[in-house]
């Protein structure tokens, strides 16, 4: 689980489903408990009737369920990221971690430098501006580092 590691990083995770809370509880003790020591450590928050759910447009309202969706929030409430998976893909926790780590070193230069496809922590980035228009190729080897 990566979720110490998210925390580490100052950020805040949430669960929402249309479930009530008494099937969260349920939920935690008789299946999450047994996946993950202790349970899932974050907070269970409960959509019924898909309200929420259907501000973020995973709100199915034939089967009555919210599909599953990750959805990164800046500080300031700006949705940076989104993405919505069939419930028969799992989602990909390293790749969260990895996107978390890229929106937070574009924040934390606010908005001089850029990460590429598939950067990763320690590797360079890139100096937005018409200077790097056609010459991304130049400058920017998924190996070099910063």
């Amino acid at each position: 689980m990566k979720y110490p590691e998210l925390k580490n990083l100052g950020v805040e995770v949430l669960s929402m489903s249309v479930d009530s809370i008494f099937v969260h509880k349920i939920w935690q003790q008789n299946e999450l408990s047994k996946m993950v020591e202790g349970g899932v450590p974050y907070p269970m928050l409960s959509d019924p009737g898909g309200n929420i759910g259907e501000v973020y447009e995973v709100y199915d309202a034939e089967s009555g369920v919210n599909i599953r969706g990750q959805f990164i929030i800046d500080p300031d409430g700006v949705l940076q990221a989104m993405e919505i998976l069939a419930p028969a893909v799992g989602r990909n926790v390293d790749e969260l971690m990895r996107q978390m780590k890229a929106f937070q070193k574009v924040r934390e230069s606010k908005g001089k430098e850029a990460t590429p496809a598939g950067w990763q922590p320690g590797q360079a980035t890139l100096k937005p501006g018409p200077g790097l228009v056609g010459k991304v190729f130049e400058q920017w080897k998924p190996d070099k580092t910063s």
